[in-house]
């Protein structure tokens, strides 16, 4: 079920690296080994972790340009990109998603790593944080929470799952205009085109689609499951780590309450606000992208 346009790819900046889930589903990431690799000698690798509907071409600027220095790897959570999807649609929850970057950590023999989240991915890198608390060296929470804004989750709610098809790019990126242009108020055409290439695919049949497996939704509508167990727990496992928080001025997944509450409970914590954008800043904005900086080098010192 994985994308043609991506699987045949090729790019000079990363490689295809797979591995295998507890429950025998086939995972992908793009492997971006560093440019500069006596720079990045003895520093983690960097995981990114996409949101619910996104996969790993959300993150190919953001790993393009960090992997001058660092090792980055971009990941497919099942059901998405070039990963496999799951016999059992109640799989694609957080802790299934935990448990599916801890084989990656151990195929990759590696004992420390850093980890930038957006959305979904930033709840899974919060969980890590107790599931693999040693090997976590720091972590950048892009737009999310350990409480999720009504507003936002209903609004997700009413999207996921829905299956649209396209017979162009360009009718794509109009679709996908048409649904955010509250959350990118500043974006233009080439933005929109660019963006529906991360969203969405080209199927066999010449439409383009989204690239997610639909029954994502269906645990996801079940209350609770969403956002797995008590996320403030979870957030405390990051107290003694580095942590950058990231929020988009407009989000409607994440208040700027619980944004300063997460601040002040992390000792070595960055809030950060990314203006003129919802949910979820990109991590390539200037603001962002500094503020990423600072922490690597933080770990890196």
């Amino acid at each position: 079920m994985a994308s043609q346009e991506s699987k045949f790819a090729q790019n000079p900046l990363w490689e295809n690296r797979y591995w295998w889930s507890r429950d025998g589903v086939r995972l992908h990431a793009r492997d971006y080994p560093p440019r500069d690799a006596a720079k990045a000698a003895g520093r983690p690798p960097i995981l990114c972790l996409p949101g619910l509907t996104r996969n790993a071409r959300d993150y190919e600027d953001v790993a393009a340009r960090l992997s001058a220095e660092w090792r980055v790897l971009a990941l497919n959570l099942r059901g998405r990109g070039d990963s496999g999807y799951a016999k059992d649609p109640m799989s694609y929850v957080p802790l299934v998603y935990v448990q599916d970057v801890e084989a990656l950590l151990a195929d990759l023999g590696c004992d420390r790593y850093v980890a930038i989240g957006t959305s979904l991915g930033g709840i899974v890198t919060m969980l890590l944080a107790g599931a693999a608390h040693e090997q976590l060296a720091g972590a950048v929470l892009n737009d999310v929470g350990p409480e999720i804004d009504p507003a936002g989750l209903a609004r997700i709610r009413g999207y996921v799952g829905r299956s649209h098809t396209w017979p162009t790019w360009m009718h794509a990126a109009r679709a996908v205009a048409e649904a955010n242009r509250d959350v990118y108020p500043d974006y233009g055409i080439g933005d929109w085109l660019a963006m529906a290439k991360r969203l969405y695919r080209l199927n066999s049949a010449g439409r383009i689609v989204l690239d997610y497996d639909m029954k994502i939704a269906e645990p996801f509508r079940v209350p609770g499951n969403e956002a797995g167990p008590d996320m403030w727990r979870a957030l405390d496992q990051l107290r003694d780590r580095p942590v950058t928080i990231v929020r988009g001025e407009h989000s409607d997944i994440f208040s700027a309450d619980v944004a300063q509450r997460m601040a002040a409970a992390l000792p070595d914590a960055e809030l950060v606000t990314v203006p003129r954008c919802g949910h979820a800043p990109t991590l390539e904005e200037p603001v962002a992208s500094a503020a990423i900086d600072r922490l690597l080098a933080r770990i890196a010192a």
